[in-house]
């Protein structure tokens, strides 16, 4: 009896521990799918063109979170990348070797006194949005801009558009200027609001991308 007893408890044990294996197998899956199994972040090249036009064209057919009316062509893309890349990061994500997002950096206002200066922007796929992948893009993004020197960064988001606010409210932006009624587009009007983040140091010499070696 009790041998059998024993035996029972036995299985019970292997059976709890056979289930909790299970449980956090689904976990992990879990985690994989909202958080990606293998991110990778590096810079982008003209050849991403066509990749990174398929991400944007959404937001120009569909959104008003650019306000370009027109899809641009893939010249005109692959030029707009080699162009960034003479001064600022641009940055792609992929997951498990598919691009799924990109950030880049551009010039505020071209005026000496705004160098230190520079406006972000972020374009994550649909398809993988709600993952992080934006919050990743501007961690290294972010990162690279401080090491060249700069001190301010800067969003402008059209509104509405909680989901761009709240990833800048959560990295620190703050609101700092708001223009009612300032883009036209899908027959109304849409207002912006500029969001600002400023690192805590002394002002020091701006580093061209080519001059950096990377931490």
């Amino acid at each position: 009896m009790l041998q059998q007893t024993a035996q029972r408890l036995d299985y019970f044990d292997l059976g709890l521990k056979g289930s909790l294996r299970a449980f956090f197998g689904i976990i992990v899956k879990i985690m994989r799918i909202k958080y990606g199994n293998n991110m990778n972040i590096r810079f982008a090249t003209p050849s991403d063109a066509a990749t990174l036009l398929a991400i944007y064209a959404p937001y120009v057919e569909n959104t008003a979170i650019t306000f370009e009316y027109e899809v641009p062509t893939i010249e005109d893309f692959t030029n707009r990348i080699a162009k960034t890349l003479e001064k600022y990061p641009y940055l792609v994500a992929e997951e498990d070797g598919v691009v799924v997002g990109y950030a880049y950096a551009s010039t505020y206002y071209a005026r000496a006194a705004y160098d230190w200066a520079v406006e972000l922007s972020v374009y994550v796929s649909q398809d993988a949005r709600g993952k992080g992948v934006g919050s990743k893009l501007y961690d290294k993004l972010e990162d690279l801009l401080d090491q060249m020197g700069y001190m301010h960064f800067l969003a402008c988001i059209s509104l509405p558009n909680e989901a761009s606010l709240a990833l800048h409210r959560k990295r620190g932006y703050q609101q700092v200027a708001h223009f009612p009624k300032m883009g036209y587009k899908f027959e109304r009007w849409h207002d912006i609001v500029w969001l600002q983040k400023s690192l805590d140091k002394q002002a020091g010499p701006i580093k061209l991308l080519k001059e950096m070696e990377w931490k």
